[in-house]
């Protein structure tokens, strides 16, 4: 059962392809906030794996997340996603991050439980459709 207070943590080493020039997300080579918030989602994911039905999984919904301090390489940074609210099939985590410095993210997280199948078949029938366009 999935409920409030439920959390899962996710650690690294920040390499070359963790920073914002790898991801251009930026010209410094420092942690970038696309690998900070992937981190931050494997902690949601990993924090609801064992509470799901077969067949199930969540997909991202929502993100609102501050990036508070840099990072280099070499760095050891974790990420801690936190369940805080459960409203039907929506479920929002408190996300934040860290390094051996203290916290240099935070921020909201919400997914949404869904039928893999049938969540899919919805994707694959954009393609299908695309593709007689």
């Amino acid at each position: 059962m999935i409920k409030k207070g439920l959390s899962a943590d996710q650690i690294m080493v920040v390499t070359e392809k963790d920073t914002a020039l790898s991801h251009g997300s930026g010209t410094v080579n420092v942690f970038a906030t696309p690998a900070m918030v992937t981190l931050m989602e494997k902690a949601a994911v990993s924090c609801l794996e064992r509470h799901l039905e077969a067949g199930q999984t969540t997909v991202g919904t929502s993100l609102e997340i501050k990036h508070l301090a840099p990072t280099p390489v070499g760095i050891e940074v974790g990420a801690r996603a936190t369940v805080c609210r459960v409203e039907g099939r929506s479920i929002t985590f408190h996300v934040e991050a860290w390094d051996n410095q203290g916290k240099i993210g935070e921020g909201m997280h919400t997914r949404f439980l869904v039928d893999k199948e049938v969540f899919l078949a919805r994707a694959y029938e954009k393609k299908a459709s695309g593709e007689s366009s």
